[in-house]
């Protein structure tokens, strides 16, 4: 991984970003000695954040489904949990 100041990434921003698209490997950003951030793909962040967050939806929901299967009644009917689904508002 390679690791670049602040002040490159302010005056060159758009060399290190086709440097990004290129490699497609993270970018350290570092501000003094620290490190304060990390520049990473579109695709990475898709697969990193939004997958998982897409997933622990699913298993939530799933488990919802579940416990509605099993006869535990909570507020939601079956139908209030394939609403919510297919993401419709309530």
């Amino acid at each position: 991984m390679k690791t670049v100041n602040a002040l490159t990434i302010r005056n060159q921003l758009g060399k290190v970003l086709n440097q990004l698209a290129r490699d497609g490997e993270p970018i350290l950003v570092s501000k003094g000695r620290k490190i304060r951030a990390v520049l990473i793909t579109v695709d990475d962040f898709k697969i990193r954040f939004l997958d998982r967050q897409a997933e622990e939806e699913r298993d939530r929901l799933l488990e919802r489904i579940e416990s509605l299967r099993a006869g535990k009644r909570d507020d939601l009917t079956s139908l209030d949990v394939l609403r919510e689904m297919r993401g419709y508002g309530q």
